[in-house]
C-alpha cells in the first residue's frame, strides 16, 4: 500500500498564521516576588560584590516569604526593609488591596549557601570560576522589532509598562486602575513570517469598585441597590473597555514606528477583563512566585527556554548570566546580517568553566554560504563564554537587577547610572551598566569573523 504525503503539499500552500505572547504588569503577584528577589540580591551586591545569593519570594494575602541560601563576608540586608520598600514602590499601598507594603507580614528563611556549590565556582585563577550550576540557557533574536524582539512579546510589554505609567503619572485618565494587569498580542504573520496584522489584544486589569457615569454619580453600593449589581458591575466593565480602547491602545500605537503602527488596522478583537470583573487581584487573588514568569521574562515562546529562571540569582548562577550572554550573541549576529533570525544554545556543567556546547539554529535565514554549525563554531571561537569573562563583560557583580525584574530581561535599553556603592566598608560612586548585553559592540568583531 502506498501512502500519501501531505507534507510537502502544505508546506506549498502555507497560510497565514497566529501566534501569541503575554506580558504581566509589575503588579502581578509572581512578579512582586521577582522584584523582591531581585531587590534583595541587589542590595547583598551593593555592600559585597562577590556575595552568592539564591533568594525566592512567596507572596499571599498580607504576607511575604523570602527563603533561599546566601554567603556574604561582608554584607547585613534589612530584608524587612527591602520587602517593604520594593512592594510599596509597585503600588500596593492601600489596605483595601489585602496586601501592602506597610502592613504585609514579613518572614525570612535564608541561610548559608551550601560549601559543596560554593567549592565549583570558587578558584585560585578567577578566570577558572566554575559554573554554578548545569543546564542549557537559551537565547534568541529576530528582526520583528527595532530591538530584534518578538512583536507579540513587545507589544504586550509595551501595553503593560503605558499602562501602569497611567496609573503612576495620569490617574486621571484611569483613575480606577490597581496593580495587577496583563496583557496578550496574537499577531497575523503570512507564510514568509512576517507580520501582517494585530488580530487580537486582551488586556485585563485589577481595578477599584466605582460607578459608571453612564449610571450617575453616585458610590458603587447605591449604584448596586439602584440598579442591581449585574447592571453595576456591566457599566463599570464597558467604562474600562472603552479606556482601553481610547486611551491606552492610542497611547501605545502613539509609540511604535510607522511600519507597527499599520499593523492596527482597527480591526482586531479586543477582550478586556473577560470575566467582567477584576476587584481582587495581586497576591490576594493570588499567590506569587519567584520564577513563574520565565516566558515573559525571555521571548514569549519564540525561541526556546532552558528552563531556570533568572531573579534573585547572582550573576555565578550560569542560569541568568550564561542567558544573557546568549541574548547578546544571538542580538548581534542577527544586527551583524549573520541571519534574519538566530537562537543560541550554551549548556555548562557546574564547576566547570567552559560551556560543554555551543549550539545555533538560524532556521533557514543564516546569509548565503554560511550554515548553523559553522556559525556555532565560530561563536565558540570569537566569544569568551567562561561565566567569569561573561561577568566582567556585562558588569554583573553590580546591583542592576531590580529594574530587570518586570516587562522583560531581554530586549530593553541599555543605559548607564551613577549608584553608591559600599566597597571595603566604604560609600563608593560607580557608574554602573544596566543591561549590557543589549548593546550592539560586537557587530564589527562578528561581521570580521565572517567576512560579511
Amino acid at each position: 500500500m502506498k501512502l500519501r504525503s501531505h507534507v510537502g503539499l502544505d508546506l506549498f500552500f502555507m497560510k497565514n498564521y497566529l501566534f501569541t505572547s503575554e506580558s504581566v504588569s509589575e503588579g502581578h503577584p509572581d512578579k512582586v516576588s521577582d522584584q523582591i528577589s531581585d531587590a534583595i540580591l541587589d542590595e547583598f551586591l551593593r555592600q559585597d560584590e562577590n556575595a552568592r545569593v539564591a533568594v525566592e519570594t512567596f507572596c499571599t494575602t498580607g504576607q511575604v516569604i523570602v527563603m533561599g541560601e546566601v554567603h556574604s563576608d561582608d554584607a547585613y540586608v534589612d530584608v524587612q526593609k527591602v520587602v517593604r520598600n520594593t512592594v510599596n514602590r509597585i503600588g500596593y499601598t492601600k489596605a483595601e488591596y489585602n496586601f501592602s507594603g506597610d502592613s504585609c507580614g514579613v518572614l525570612s528563611a535564608i541561610h548559608e549557601q551550601s560549601g559543596d556549590i560554593g567549592r565549583g565556582v570558587e578558584r585560585k585563577d578567577p578566570l577558572d570560576q566554575g559554573a554554578g550550576d548545569q543546564g542549557m540557557m537559551f537565547g534568541y533574536a529576530c528582526r520583528d522589532t527595532a530591538n530584534y524582539m518578538p512583536l507579540a512579546l513587545e507589544l504586550s510589554h509595551l501595553t503593560m509598562r503605558t499602562l501602569a505609567d497611567i496609573r503612576k503619572h495620569e490617574s486621571n485618565l484611569m483613575p480606577y486602575l490597581r496593580p495587577d494587569a496583563k496583557a496578550q498580542y496574537t499577531i497575523e504573520y503570512n507564510s514568509d513570517n512576517k507580520p501582517v496584522r494585530i488580530h487580537t489584544i486582551v488586556v485585563s486589569t485589577q481595578h477599584d469598585e466605582f460607578t459608571a457615569p453612564s449610571l450617575g454619580r453616585m458610590s458603587y453600593e447605591e449604584a448596586c441597590r439602584q440598579f442591581g449589581q449585574a447592571r453595576a458591575d456591566e457599566a463599570m466593565h464597558d467604562k474600562i473597555e472603552e479606556d482601553v480602547r481610547g486611551i491606552l491602545i492610542p497611547k501605545v500605537v502613539a509609540q511604535l514606528p510607522e511600519g507597527l503602527r499599520s499593523l492596527f488596522d482597527g480591526k482586531f478583537i479586543l477582550h478586556v477583563n473577560p470575566t467582567g470583573k477584576f476587584v481582587i487581584g495581586g497576591p490576594a487573588g493570588d499567590t506569587g512566585l519567584t520564577g513563574r514568569k520565565i516566558i515573559v521574562d525571555t521571548y514569549g515562546g519564540k525561541g526556546a527556554h532552558g528552563g531556570g529562571c533568572f531573579s534573585g540569582k547572582d550573576p555565578s548562577k550560569v542560569d541568568r548570566s550564561a542567558a544573557y550572554a546568549a541574548r547578546y550573541i544571538a542580538k548581534n549576529l542577527v544586527a551583524a546580517g549573520v541571519a534574519d533570525e538566530c537562537l543560541v544554545q550554551l549548556a555548562y556543567a557546574i564547576g566547570v568553566a567552559r560551556p560543554v556546547s555551543v549550539f545555533v539554529n538560524t532556521y533557514g535565514t543564516a546569509r548565503k554560504g554560511l550554515d548553523d554549525s559553522s556559525i556555532a563554531e565560530k561563536v565558540a571561537e570569537i566569544f569568551d563564554l567562561r561565566p567569569a569573562s561573561i561577568i566582567e563583560k556585562f558588569q554583573l557583580k553590580n546591583p542592576i537587577y531590580e529594574p530587570t525584574a518586570s516587562y522583560g530581561h531581554m530586549g530593553r535599553e541599555p543605559y548607564t547610572k551613577a549608584l553608591t556603592l559600599i566597597r571595603g566598608g566604604k560609600p563608593v560612586e560607580k557608574l554602573v551598566q544596566f543591561f549590557g548585553w543589549e548593546k550592539l559592540d560586537s557587530v564589527d568583531l562578528i561581521r570580521t569573523a565572517f567576512r560579511l
